[in-house]
């Protein structure tokens, strides 16, 4: 059973006693099939795997339920939700912070890169205001606090259509756990936004922009695309390697843009959305990622290739949550039932984007890793999260 660390303990200078337990009769999903057995978690880590249904004296009955690994989120725009829950209402950030990590927690979310944007347009109707650097440092706070459920990292979103990118990316270093840069270009007509009416119906529904304003907010990105774009591009190219971040690439539409994002050296695509896009960069040894929300919804709300598609293709190795944590995990367990695999579908929020982030110790059930684990039953073909451990700690 878990034994806590006391303060007693550490304080007397005795070593903290061992932490051990063991979940039970649970259907473990391994990273090519299905076991039912038994997981020992020793100090954090998967010490031990058993098959069969056996119940040892003192274990977690699991009654047959999922044992799987804790999902690894790569892009995730939620932290923005709880910090803005309304237009013009700031939220107090560390309130904010420990709300998002605890949704995270409760969606069986145990590792998240949390997306930033860096590079911002600070004046005028549809400006971005900065705010990543100091975010971060409150959420570097809490962690070293120890105020955090799961593990936090920064995913820096660069926005090369901006006017102070260098100047941002220059505040962060190595220390800072900025695990993943993106390549973000927001230009309007191109990319995500290739269809002017849904870049409209995005961006002047938030920013209450007339269309006077709206045509003047496009001229404006189109300006600071082309006096600033190429040097952004290159500097996030630069920064990325300074950190020992992993380059991503952001909704490529053409082979010729994966092309671009290849000779970079970007081995991770962020919702690439053409199926030429997606097959250029299987070509190229890009992993795929997708968004949740477009396999729930059966199509892209930007009306882009859908994820589902891609999924029949053998184009999707990843799925991000993207704006809905709780997408994550049904996701998951949508495309086990499309392709007939529970562990095929459960390695595209675990073991593939643990890889992809350079993540080593987590992603799959192995002795030696870290115990990120998640306990799902199912409900009417929902699943529900029953447990969820963070490196042998229980946090949901």
């Amino acid at each position: 059973m878990n034994t806590p660390v006391t303060s007693a303990n550490l304080q007397s200078g005795r070593s903290p006693e061992r932490q051990e337990f063991c979940l039970a009769n649970a259907s473990i999903v391994m990273p090519d099939h299905v076991l039912r057995g038994a997981l020992t978690i020793v100090d954090g880590v998967i010490a031990d795997i058993r098959e069969g249904d056996a119940v040892p004296l003192g274990a977690v009955d699991c009654g047959g339920d999922v044992l799987m690994p804790g999902a690894v989120e790569l892009h995730t725009d939620n932290l923005e939700r709880h910090i803005q829950p309304r237009p013009k209402v700031d939220w107090p950030h560390d309130a904010a912070i420990l709300a998002h990590d605890g949704e995270l927690a409760g969606c069986g979310i145990t590792t998240v890169f949390d997306a930033m944007r860096v590079g911002s347009i600070p004046t005028g109707k549809g400006r971005y205001r900065k705010y990543a650097r100091e975010l971060s440092r409150e959420m570097m706070a809490l962690r070293d606090r120890g105020a955090l459920k799961i593990s936090h990292y920064l995913h820096l979103r660069a926005e090369v259509c901006s006017e102070t990118l260098v100047a941002e990316l220059a505040e962060f270093d190595a220390e800072d756990r900025v695990g993943i840069v993106s390549l973000m270009d927001h230009t309007p007509g191109q990319r995500q936004f290739r269809n002017l009416d849904k870049f409209k119906a995005y961006v002047a529904t938030k920013n209450g922009l007339s269309d006077q304003e709206f045509e003047a907010h496009c001229q404006r990105l189109y300006d600071l695309r082309q006096q600033f774009g190429d040097l952004h591009e290159s500097k996030t190219v630069t920064e990325a390697a300074r950190f020992g971040a992993v380059l991503a690439s952001h909704d490529d539409t053409t082979s010729a843009q994966v092309a671009v994002s290849a000779a970079h050296g970007i081995r991770l695509a962020e919702f690439p959305t053409t199926i030429e896009a997606a097959e250029a960069c299987r070509d190229a040894g890009i992993a795929i990622m997708m968004g949740a929300p477009n396999i729930i919804r059966g199509g892209s709300h930007s009306g882009n290739v859908s994820a589902l598609e891609l999924a029949d293709l053998g184009l999707l190795d990843i799925v991000s949550s993207d704006y809905v944590p709780a997408a994550l995990l049904l996701s998951a367990f949508r495309l086990a039932a499309v392709w007939d695999d529970l562990p095929r579908a459960v390695r595209t929020i675990t073991e593939a984007p643990a890889q992809a982030s350079a993540l080593h110790d987590r992603g799959r059930v192995e002795t030696g890793l870290r115990a990120d684990l998640l306990r799902v039953a199912t409900v009417a073909d929902t699943p529900v999260v029953r447990g969820v451990w963070s490196q042998g700690r229980q946090v949901g």
